[in-house]
């Protein structure tokens, strides 16, 4: 493997969830990380907090405030990070919006269409804005790369059709993104997470009765992360999906408790 020490990554929607595990476990391979999110303060799920967790990592954290539902917010972060940093060596691209309330089970006919603009619009359009204005600090890179973190939901029903609908098209954009950046030398890969115990998931099972045993944690998948990062020719992986639970297995990688789930998803397809 290589090494990411001083390497410049964004996490978008990194307040909480996967983003955070994303770069907190950046943050342990030595990369300045700027977090992004619409959540500041001391609080348990905000960037501020996720900054300080990515220090304490081995890592810097830079929080910067961003709705993502917002153009312009888009457009100013990327420019203070050009401004600061000069250039971006890697962009995680995971901010999503959970409806509220969410929309799990029922019909797409019983949940307001603003869920099409929470799940397709903060998880599929806000991607590709950021992607549209990171792309001129990727290309000063020596070695950029381009992550996408999505869901098996692209392939598969889970939650509801408009959440599908995002996860599909945020594969197929990454596809085509990968074709278009690799003139440049510029990976894109989808990350495939499993069952994530994500705060959202463990909230919701303590009111369904869910088993989380064999759930990853999101800095199971952060590392995952890391490691394809750090993994030879990743240009050779360019527009295809990654699993988790594969490159787990591939790298032979554990979560902060020294454990990693054995069971996989039962209807995933490999790519």
């Amino acid at each position: 493997m290589g090494s990411l020490t001083g390497k410049i990554a964004v996490v978008t929607g990194a307040s909480r969830g996967i983003g955070k595990g994303v770069a907190i476990a950046l943050g342990e391979q030595g990369c300045t990380v700027y977090v992004t999110g619409r959540t500041t303060g001391d609080g348990e799920r905000t960037i501020d907090t996720t900054a300080r967790l990515v220090n304490e990592a081995g890592g810097e954290g830079r929080p910067i405030q961003c709705d993502h539902g917002d153009d312009a917010d888009i457009a100013a972060l990327f420019k203070h990070i050009g401004e600061e940093a000069g250039h971006i060596d890697i962009l995680v691209n995971n901010v999503y919006k959970i409806p509220n309330p969410p929309a799990w089970g029922g019909g797409f006919w019983d949940h307001p269409i603003q869920v099409w603009d929470d799940q397709v619009g903060i998880g599929l359009r806000a991607h590709y804005v950021a992607s549209w204005h990171a792309a001129a600090l990727l290309f000063k890179s020596d070695a950029a790369a381009m992550i996408n973190i999505s869901s098996p939901g692209g392939q598969s029903y889970h939650f509801s059709a408009s959440y599908g609908a995002g996860k599909a098209g945020l594969d197929r954009l990454t596809a085509d993104m990968a074709i278009e950046l690799e003139p440049k030398n510029v990976p894109a890969v989808v990350i495939y997470p499993g069952s994530v115990a994500t705060e959202f998931i463990q909230d919701a099972a303590k009111q369904r009765e869910m088993d989380l045993s064999q759930s990853q944690t999101p800095l199971l998948v952060g590392r995952a992360v890391a490691a394809l990062l750090q993994s030879e020719n990743l240009m050779a992986r360019t527009g295809t999906i990654q699993w988790v639970e594969d490159l787990v297995e591939e790298f032979d990688l554990y979560d902060e408790n020294g454990s990693r789930p054995t069971v996989k998803y039962a209807d995933r397809a490999h790519q």
